[in-house]
């Protein structure tokens, strides 16, 4: 007797084990084991118990249950919180001004885009250090939208519109809890995309850092002119980004001043060329910053509908980048982070900010990566850093507008070289998993040079898609089970023909995905000598709802084995496979005992089909399992 199968490994499945690193946290959301978000000092509560306070407070909407039993409690502040805040708050100068002059806006909305949505994404997010911010990424692709719309990047109602709307996406993902698709962008995709990133951010300041503007549209191509045309790079501009890059290169050496390398590259160099009047570009040749705090901006509906498709696109960018913190960041006082609780927390970020003259924003890795270096413990750091950095606007604004742009593009450099090398592991990663994978990096890379963002994010995650399903159907296969004299079950190749009054036990290894089905249809053995025969087909694998190209393939199998005198029996089939195979009278095709459910003993299913292949050779057909 022959039974075709394999131990199904506990593993995520995916691109060779490349998706996302969230599907696990999402499955636990999904199962409803989402955990309470407690501050550290504060004791949980043991099962069946809530105080009085946790009883009046808890949420009945879709809304409360996104932070758990309660709502992120904010806990007590650390003195570590005060400094980490400060630090965070310090470099978001440099970096949150960077990032909106690249993409075209005024920089001044980079400074606020880290006082607000930093503020509110702290309070409310579910990753207890997540740092709530513009990032280079969502700052392009917003550019891209307004851009693509035809609207003015640097109009404060045009900019208002878009981060209420990306706002509202983000909300209303997290409400309906779908965490689960960031898991469909793949580790190739986002590889592709962020190295991309890296490199319209490298472009998109090689005017500022060398005086010299690269033509073409392609980002490679720029690249490509700018290099060259050395001979037509500023002197000046050129000599102050190269200081700026070597004085932090030599900052980073002191252990102690890393988090800040960029904060004191940015001083030292800017202080230079005011000592030494250097002629060169400084911020307030391109925008005003005031001295005071983000007043209201009022959303101009009337481009809402030219804005809705794209802040679509700004909303998925954001969250694919956000998604990743969770895991690499654990919340210190041992609660549990959550896709959807992040996402709804984002969204708020968004609303609150779009009001008060601020970029879209989404979860930063490299701010909270620098929280966190600089000692974060609660949450409090990252709402300490959106205070402290509004001060700091508040008073020192006149002298953020001396800074003169090319100290801005060599910073800038240095971020875009930091986030290629970084990802350099993550590439050698892809190209040595998989000739799929490797294609969908590199097509995701190309598109992010060529096409709008929005339209490259589109792009990579349909290329996702196509992996996915590339790979479900390509490891689908019929495992043939085999019990020796000890009665212990062995996977071997399944037979190419059914034996005449012999019992063949196949696996299906399989999601029931109709791409895999040809393959499937070709490893079934052939049914020329089938009297008598009886294959137990164990489905026990096959999603509730399989798909109807299953059914249609069994009913073909089926009338073949009926030719030729043999049979087939269905053994641990789920509920929800059993309700459709009796919904598509596939039932009545198999005939009495065909249908096996499936039990919580493992291999109890089969044994009963094995039993009730015996009794139909025998004339005794059984009473159905179905």
């Amino acid at each position: 007797m022959t039974v075709w199968g394999r131990d199904r490994e506990s593993g995520k499945s995916g691109e060779n084990g490349e998706l996302g690193g969230n599907e696990e946290r999402v499955a636990n959301e999904e199962r409803g084991e989402s955990e309470e978000s407690v501050e550290s000092g504060q004791v949980e509560p043991q099962s069946g118990q809530r105080s009085e306070t946790e009883s009046g407070q808890q949420s009945e909407g879709r809304l409360g249950r996104l932070f758990g039993r309660r709502r992120p409690r904010l806990g007590r502040p650390q003195p570590a919180d005060v400094g980490s805040g400060l630090v965070t708050g310090l470099f978001s100068i440099p970096e949150g001004m960077a990032y909106a002059a690249i993409a075209g806006f005024n920089p001044v909305a980079g400074l606020y885009a880290g006082v607000v949505p930093a503020i509110v994404g702290s309070i409310t997010a579910r990753t207890v250090l997540m740092v709530t911010t513009l990032t280079s990424a969502i700052a392009l692709t917003s550019q891209s939208v307004l851009s693509d719309a035809g609207l003015d990047a640097k109009d404060p109602g045009n900019i208002a519109t878009l981060t209420l709307l990306a706002g509202l996406v983000m909300l209303l993902m997290g409400v309906l809890r779908l965490g689960a698709v960031m898991s469909f962008v793949s580790n190739a995709v986002m590889t592709g995309f962020s190295t991309g990133i890296a490199l319209q951010i490298v472009t998109g300041v090689l005017k500022d850092a060398t005086g010299y503007k690269p033509q073409g549209k392609n980002r490679l191509y720029q690249l490509g002119d700018w290099l060259a045309h050395i001979g037509d790079w500023a002197l000046g501009a050129t000599a102050v980004a190269a200081a700026t890059i070597a004085v932090w290169a030599l900052t980073r050496l002191v252990k102690r001043l890393e988090p800040v390398a960029l904060l004191v590259a940015m001083v030292v160099a800017s202080v230079a060329v005011a000592a030494l009047g250097t002629d060169v570009e400084l911020v307030r040749d391109i925008a005003h910053i005031p001295a005071s705090l983000p007043g209201f901006s009022a959303p101009d509906l009337s481009v809402v509908p030219e804005l809705l498709g794209g802040s679509v696109a700004v909303a998925l960018v954001a969250l694919a980048q956000a998604a990743s913190i969770g895991p690499s960041v654990p919340n210190p006082d041992g609660s549990r982070s959550s896709v959807n609780g992040d996402f709804a927390a984002q969204g708020l970020a968004n609303l609150a900010g779009g009001l008060f003259q601020s970029l879209p924003s989404g979860g930063s890795l490299s701010r909270t990566g620098v929280a966190v270096s600089a000692g974060a413990r609660t949450r409090w750091a990252g709402i300490f850093s959106g205070v402290l950095l509004a001060v700091i606007v508040l008073v020192c604004a006149p002298l953020a507008e001396r800074i003169p742009m090319p100290v801005i593009g060599g910073l800038i450099l240095v971020v875009g070289g930091e986030l290629i090398w970084g990802k350099r592991r993550d590439i050698l990663l892809v190209l040595r998993t998989s000739r799929l994978s490797s294609a969908a990096m590199v097509l995701t890379f190309l598109a992010t040079t060529q096409l709008p963002l929005q339209q490259a994010i589109v792009l990579g995650a349909v290329l996702s898609l196509l992996l996915y399903c590339a790979q479900a159907a390509r490891r689908a296969r019929l495992v043939a089970l085999v019990r020796d004299e000890d009665g212990d079950w062995h996977t071997a190749e399944p037979p190419k023909r059914l034996t005449a009054g012999g019992t063949t036990v196949l696996y299906y290894d399989g999601i029931g995905f109709f791409a895999e089905l040809p393959h499937i249809e070709e490893t079934l053995p052939r049914t020329d000598d089938a009297a008598g025969a009886v294959l137990v087909l164990v489905m026990r694998g096959v999603p509730d709802v399989p798909s109807s190209t299953v059914v249609k393939l069994l009913r073909r199998y089926v009338a073949e084995l009926h030719r030729h005198g043999g049979r087939l029996v269905i053994a641990g089939a789920e509920p929800g496979l059993v309700h459709t195979l009796k919904a598509t009278g596939l039932d009545r095709d198999l005939g009495p005992g065909g249908i096996v459910p499936a039990e919580g003993t493992l291999f109890a299913p089969l044994d009963r089909a094995l039993a009730e292949s015996a009794r139909g050779r025998q004339g005794k057909p059984g009473k159905s399992g179905a």
